[in-house]
């Protein structure tokens, strides 16, 4: 068994490493939190004069600096004063020059949600009529690229290195106090430390190429250095900093003065301290999360973020306790069965507070059933429940191991190891035992009991390397040998103890099988950690929801215009997409009718060609085909579109994303 411990810990960190790569792989770009839900001018629209400024509205505050907004003329031109100001709530506007000439004009922003995701957009709007540009939009988002890449690689890292050092602190503390002495414990806590102190560092020099340029180059300028200090994760990341140097503090007393404390009355003051110490560290590590990502914006702020420290808290004593128990189980020569069954009692209180401040958040953050299925964050939070629910059925299993460990009774594997250290001992002296001593000749007798005995060493040897057991160095005879060699011999005999320590461990079935089910446990808990941090950087269902409901609100009040959504898949590579046909006024008559095609991350998504009809099936009228013309990126317009009667109209798009992959998607709408 011991021989197939490296290949475990490598398979499990090639494990982690994959799924860090495919998910941050599949989540990049990020998806934004704040959405813009409104705009003056509104997207699509076209107005008979210049507008004097571009107002935009988000779904939740935002952070901008000057150049956030840019207007750019059909040329390519900017036209804006490149100054923003806050209008009203969550409303930001950026002055126009005067003169503008008519056309179809691009409106492109990035700024920073309140939980300190990059958000940035397009959309166009036209001053007369609409014409074509030479405008092309980007289809990388904020926060996307190798900078993004890195940044999200280090926030999976930084609650890796958390759970480490909290969860193996809080084991060693609550469950197995000589844990402190091993240094296969220490290494893993302290790792945990240096993990989340590396990763913080390249957050803040990440930061503000993140939420800017994307460029790798900007990651060492200082300037944007000195602008991320002045914010919100900013001085968050700080204070981790600076919590993580008392943590320093806390790991070298737990691991030096903790440790050498004989006197039982000293060790338990000073286990008291260290308890509430830690603690204090832990929840200001954890808070700082809770005041720069989700629980610092939305509703009711004031119990979430309490809420979100209870979460944390409580997955770092589950996983990483997990994590602790299972270098124990490889790499300690033995670990007691009391500890295990504490572990597994504490392991069950952080599941129930777990599922308590989960459900909270899950209420928080989605806001209605139908966000499970129709968001992206739903859909990955269903994966983190099964996934839960796999991790609560294997540490079920390893409660029943924990079980028959402790009815084991300890002595037995106390005396096994005494059996298996005696046995070549015995061997010998009872073949020296058995040495003829009454025979003719004294000398004879010398001789033959000489050679048995030799010949039974030799068989003990033979044997052992068959068994794979190792034989202890023999003694050095006094005055026979140097320092050196005395020296050599006690690592030898050291060396074959531990040896057979493990040998004896191994073949513990119960300690076996304890191991394979903590094992399994900590493989689903990395693929775990790495959805909840995908899942802290996806928007929020009932922002989405609410965003959605905004833009249509403000789209129909403000002009009576339809706008209709349309999810398709043509079933080639980059298939997937939604149009958006918006119809304005929506009434008997003549229409101006807009459709914008999307890629599932809400950028524009320019594809060959899109065609739209209209049928009322009630009247048997139809389909009345009509071909819009392309004005911009993603971005097609027909003017005078004909609706003879009022009605529930089946609008039907025909989206071609390639020369053999096209699809035809529908949705019935009242119009007129």
């Amino acid at each position: 068994m011991s021989q197939t411990i490296a290949p475990r810990v490598r398979t499990l960190l090639l494990l982690l490493l994959a799924v860090t790569g495919a998910l941050l792989a599949g989540s990049a770009p990020v998806s934004a939190h704040a959405a813009l839900t409104a705009s003056d001018p509104q997207q699509g629209s076209v107005v008979k004069e210049a507008p004097a400024q571009v107002s935009l509205t988000f779904s939740e505050g935002v952070a901008m600096s000057d150049g956030s907004v840019r207007v750019l003329d059909p040329k390519g031109k900017r036209v804006d004063t490149g100054k923003t100001s806050e209008q009203g709530t969550n409303t930001y506007s950026v002055k126009l020059h005067s003169g503008l000439p008519d056309g179809t004009f691009t409106v492109t922003y990035q700024v920073v949600s309140a939980d300190s995701h990059p958000v940035s957009g397009a959309f166009t709007f036209s001053i007369g009529a609409p014409s074509t540009t030479s405008v092309s939009v980007s289809d990388q988002e904020a926060g996307g690229g190798v900078v993004g890449g890195l940044y999200g690689f280090a926030r999976y890292l930084s609650y890796a290195g958390f759970i480490l050092l909290v969860g193996g602190a809080a084991f060693v503390l609550a469950c197995w106090q000589r844990g402190t002495g091993e240094r296969s414990v220490q290494r893993l806590v302290v790792s945990g430390w240096l993990a989340l102190t590396g990763a913080t560092l390249a957050m803040l020099l990440l930061r503000g190429s993140y939420t800017g340029s994307g460029k790798v180059g900007d990651i060492f300028d200082l300037s944007l250095l000195s602008d991320v200090l002045q914010t919100k994760t900013g001085a968050a990341l700080v204070s981790r900093l600076l919590l993580l140097a008392a943590g320093a503090l806390f790991i070298a007393v737990l691991f030096g003065a903790y440790e050498k404390r004989e006197d039982d009355e000293e060790k338990g003051d000073l286990t008291f301290g260290l308890a509430i110490g830690g603690f204090v560290v832990a929840a200001g590590l954890a808070a700082t999360w809770a005041m720069a990502e989700h629980a610092s914006t939305g509703i009711q702020t004031g119990i979430s973020m309490p809420v979100d420290v209870l979460h944390l808290l409580a997955v770092a004593v589950w996983l990483g306790g997990l994590s602790t128990l299972l270098v124990a189980l490889y790499r300690a020569p033995s670990i007691e069965p009391a500890a295990v069954r504490r572990f597994s009692r504490i392991a069950f209180g952080s599941v129930a507070v777990l599922a308590a401040t989960g459900i909270y958040q899950s209420w928080r953050q989605l806001g209605s059933w139908s966000a499970f299925t129709g968001t992206s964050y739903g859909q990955l939070l269903l994966v983190k429940i099964g996934l839960v629910v796999v991790l609560v059925g294997i540490a079920w299993i390893s409660r029943r191991w924990t079980a028959r460990l402790s009815q084991a009774p300890a002595a037995k594997t106390v005396k096994a190891a005494k059996t298996s250290a005696a046995t070549p001992v015995k061997t010998t002296t009872k073949t020296s035992a058995k040495t003829p001593a009454k025979t003719s000749a004294a000398a004879s007798a010398k001789a033959s009991a000489t050679a048995a005995t030799s010949a039974t060493s030799e068989k003990s040897e033979d044997e052992d390397r068959e068994t794979g057991d190792e034989k202890e160095p023999a003694a050095t005879p006094a005055g026979g040998g140097d320092g050196k060699r005395a020296t050599q011999l006690a690592r030898q005999r050291a060396a074959v103890a531990t040896a057979r320590e493990k040998r004896v461990r191994d073949a513990d079935p119960l300690r076996s099988g304890l191991r394979r089910s903590v094992l399994a446990e900590a493989g689903v808990a990395v693929v775990l950690l790495a959805v909840t941090t995908v899942l802290t950087s996806t928007e929020p269902g009932r922002t989405v929801e609410e965003a959605e409901a905004a833009t249509a609100a403000s789209s129909q009040e403000a002009t009576g215009a339809l706008a209709v959504d349309i999810p398709f898949d043509t079933g080639g590579k980059d298939g997937k997409g939604l149009a958006r046909v918006e119809i304005d006024p929506a009434r008997v008559g003549g229409n101006d009718m807009h459709v914008y095609v999307q890629r599932p991350n809400g950028k524009a998504f320019d594809i060959p060609e899109v065609k739209v009809s209209f049928t009322l099936k009630a009247k048997d009228i139809g389909p009345l085909p009509v071909v819009p013309d392309r004005i911009a990126t993603g971005h097609w317009t027909a003017s005078g579109v004909q609706i003879p009667m009022a009605g529930n109209w089946a609008i039907a798009v025909t989206v071609r994303t390639s020369d053999i992959d096209q699809v035809t998607v529908d949705k019935n709408a009242q119009i007129g």
